[in-house]
């Protein structure tokens, strides 16, 4: 994938936020069913419970959020995208949401007990900085959390949808340059930034979750309607590039079907790690 190094961090956060302003109802229709999945062992990763003040960042529609607050949580949920925030407070209306950079969060030091992060990590231009952040907003005890996915060879449909490209059609298309997409499925990734960033005791484990999609013309809808980079990729292709780019993915999925039901290995990558209690400790 070829990215346009003149855009800078500040043209693929746009590119993120104007994407993620757009794709609302569609991402809950296709992506809503598996990122979900990772839910549960992302909350119990950071301990999440009654008395814990938690911070959803990247909330998008409040899944994780909404869950937190079953548990007992006192929950915040923020999101750059205004339509992620409108749609998570429809849903979710007890619960507080507001727009917010996770690079620069709008609260205070000390102020959560907990972070999480389910699947943010990758859509963001400075995740390092992110991460610093999630530090700030801390208490020394504190937790975060987050997940992505898995390499591609592992998350089948990212594998299936980028072995078309390759094949079909064309992978330079000029995009706002970005961090690599899969940085961080790699554990030892996830624990060295976690370390830089100041945390200490970082753990890695890999969830499965398996993608139920009801056609086998269903992965590419998703991931034209309801993705930003693997979309903006898509629509740099020409016509008949595209048809044979749907055509081989349709193709390949039907491999996974199980009673009319395509199921899709796709496993994320959970790491957490804590914020030291001796504030001499770490950054």
């Amino acid at each position: 994938m070829k990215t346009s190094p003149s855009s800078g961090t500040n043209g693929f956060r746009e590119f993120e936020r104007a994407g993620w302003e757009s794709v609302v109802a569609e991402y809950d229709n296709s992506f809503g069913g598996l990122t979900v999945q990772a839910i549960e062992p992302l909350l119990d990763s950071v301990g999440a419970g009654h008395g814990v003040r938690l911070l959803d960042v990247a909330t998008g529609p409040g899944y994780v959020a909404a869950a937190a607050a079953r548990r007992g949580a006192a929950v915040v949920g923020v999101d750059f995208s205004a339509p992620m925030v409108v749609e998570a407070k429809r849903r979710h209306p007890a619960i507080e949401f507001r727009e917010g950079d996770a690079e620069a969060l709008p609260f205070p030091d000390e102020s959560f007990d907990a972070v999480v992060m389910n699947f943010a990590m990758l859509h963001l231009g400075r995740p390092d900085q992110a991460l610093t952040e999630a530090r700030r907003v801390l208490r020394a005890g504190g937790m975060i959390g987050f997940t992505v996915w898995a390499k591609p060879e592992e998350t089948v449909g990212f594998g299936i949808t980028l072995r078309a490209i390759q094949t079909h059609g064309d992978m330079n298309v000029p995009l706002p340059e970005g961090p690599p997409f899969f940085r961080f499925s790699d554990p030892e990734e996830c624990a060295r930034s976690l370390l830089t960033a100041g945390f200490v005791n970082p753990q890695v484990v890999k969830i499965p979750q398996t993608w139920r999609l009801l056609s086998s013309g269903a992965l590419f809808d998703a991931m034209q309607k309801a993705t930003v980079r693997t979309a903006g990729l898509l629509r740099g292709q020409t016509d008949e590039a595209l048809n044979a780019i749907r055509a081989a993915m349709k193709n390949a999925t039907r491999g996974y079907e199980r009673d009319g039901v395509i199921e899709l290995p796709m496993p994320a990558v959970l790491a957490s790690a804590t914020k030291p209690k001796d504030q001499n400790s770490g950054r």
